[in-house]
């Protein structure tokens, strides 16, 4: 369980000069860093964490609570610069925030070499990836070369060079008996927990239907927004986060959440071997845009940077190739997972979820639009001609099962469907998703392995989606939705 420990003395802001001084400074300040890392008197027994190149806030988000058996003592590695702050500003607010503040403390190093001198230090177990895509999977490979653990934020790959080195560091990792994981928060919403729950149930939802690529068994769509709140503050989003080549491609990032979740709910527990069990049937992207108002409210910057010039059109507008869709085949269910980026939610909105799972005896609904009140609700809905009195019972028989694992879960009807409601306790908040990963792999951790379906859907999961951007950029033009 997360928990609060006793508040230790050298806090982020301390350390947060080690990134805000000059060059020469830096590289002193650095070394004194890279020598006080010889000096930290830890518990052997206790997992420490190491952060590399933290450039995306997911990479914050996994210390925003403390961990039973993790050290406090975190060691960052990362290049001079803004992504580095403004990731040590974070971890300072959870230090300093009234309620459970947390005592995590920053030993950073920022020289040039700060890759090798990681993997030379080895001053802890457990290496933290959220940033930069493009430099991601070799950071994932090269670490895990080195005995580290990875806790990977997605995508661990966003094209099909990158999906070929991490076949090659998921191999590496099980010849040096170290975990290799991705951070999957979406597993962690209730509302598609019990979406899953339910299609487990065959007496309620029957047998998940075949669908065809035209009208899919299983559908995900996802909305997101490049302007949000995270931890109640604007979020800065680094310049490179709208540069696919760095970040990846819509179709390859939030993407990646969706098609885990399509093999997570319709074959739980099961392994999937991409080679035999994934077909891709469809594929598109388009793009996002920008104007340079935008732009600079959301990264700070008044002009866009040189790599941004390729994406940016006659009229001044950027154009981000965020937005995507896969149809495919898994194990001959035909499935269908999308992904939008607006520049900004609605007023009282955020980012919004849609999913469908289709059985032969009802429909598992998730919507989250305006109806909902921008909340993810679950809805039971019986096949066209079933006896809805007959049905109610069975599903009201079915509820122990549910209520045994899910204390509280209820239902409620609502014309010819049933809404199930659960309580406040289970609607935690994304934010609170990372820290369950990280408790989830910190469980593998004192294993010593994870379930054996994990890797092989991993992997299964990176090549639907690096395939699906060949295929989507081999059917769209360079301007296609411009």
């Amino acid at each position: 369980m997360l928990k609060a420990i006793p508040t230790l003395t050298f806090t982020a802001t301390a350390l947060s000069l080690l990134v805000s001084c000059s060059t020469k400074t830096q590289e002193a300040s650095s070394e004194a860093a890279a020598a006080h890392q010889d000096t930290v008197v830890t518990s052997p027994e206790k997992i420490k964490l190491i952060t590399l190149d933290p450039g995306h806030f997911h990479a914050a988000l996994v210390q925003k609570g403390m961990y039973d058996n993790v050290d406090p003592v975190v060691h960052v590695y990362a290049p001079a610069g803004d992504d580095v702050q403004e990731h040590l500003k974070k971890i300072e607010a959870y230090n300093t925030r009234p309620e459970a503040p947390t005592t995590w403390q920053e030993v950073v190093y920022t020289g040039e070499d700060y890759l090798q001198r990681m993997l030379n230090g080895k001053a802890g177990n457990v290496v933290v990836i959220a940033g930069n895509n493009e430099k991601k999977t070799e950071y994932i490979k090269t670490s895990v070369d080195a005995g580290l653990h990875v806790l990977a934020d997605k995508p661990m790959a966003i094209d099909t060079e990158s999906f070929a080195l991490l076949q090659e560091a998921f191999a590496a990792a099980a010849k040096n008996d170290v975990l290799l994981y991705d951070i999957m928060t979406e597993r962690y919403e209730i509302t598609t927990m019990l979406q899953r729950e339910f299609s487990m149930l065959p007496e309620v939802f029957g047998t998940l239907q075949k669908g065809t690529p035209a009208d899919p068994a299983i559908t995900k769509e996802s909305v997101h927004h490049f302007f949000k709140y995270v931890s109640g503050m604007p979020l800065k989003r680094p310049a490179w986060f709208f540069d696919v080549t760095q970040e990846g491609e819509g179709i390859v990032d939030v993407t990646t959440h969706l098609v885990d979740l399509v093999q997570w709910e319709c074959f739980p527990e099961q392994a999937i071997d991409y080679e035999q069990d994934i077909r891709i049937t469809g594929a598109r992207r388009w793009v996002t845009e920008l104007t340079p108002t935008q732009f600079k409210q959301v990264t700070g910057l008044s002009a866009y940077p040189a790599y941004l010039a390729k994406d940016v059109g006659e009229d001044g507008l950027l154009g981000v190739y965020s937005n995507g869709e896969i149809n495919y085949q898994v194990k001959g269910i035909n499935a269908k997972v999308s992904v939008v980026w607006n520049y900004k939610a609605p007023e009282g909105a955020g980012d919004t979820h849609f999913s469908m799972m289709k059985g032969t005896k009802a429909n598992l609904v998730i919507r989250q639009g305006q109806e909902q009140g921008y909340k993810p609700q679950l809805s039971i809905e019986p096949a066209k001609g079933t006896d809805l009195n007959a049905f109610e019972k069975i599903l009201k028989a079915s509820m122990a099962t549910v209520q045994q694992k899910y204390p509280g879960v209820e239902i409620n009807r609502s014309g010819n469907n049933w809404l199930v409601t659960a309580p406040e306790k289970y609607h935690d908040g994304h934010e609170a998703h990372f820290g369950q990963v990280a408790e989830k792999f910190l469980q593998y951790l004192a294993e010593g392995k994870m379930p054996e379906w994990e890797v092989p859907n991993m992997i299964a999961k990176y090549y639907t989606t690096t395939k699906a951007l060949e295929l989507a950029k081999q059917q769209s033009s360079p301007t296609s939705g411009r």
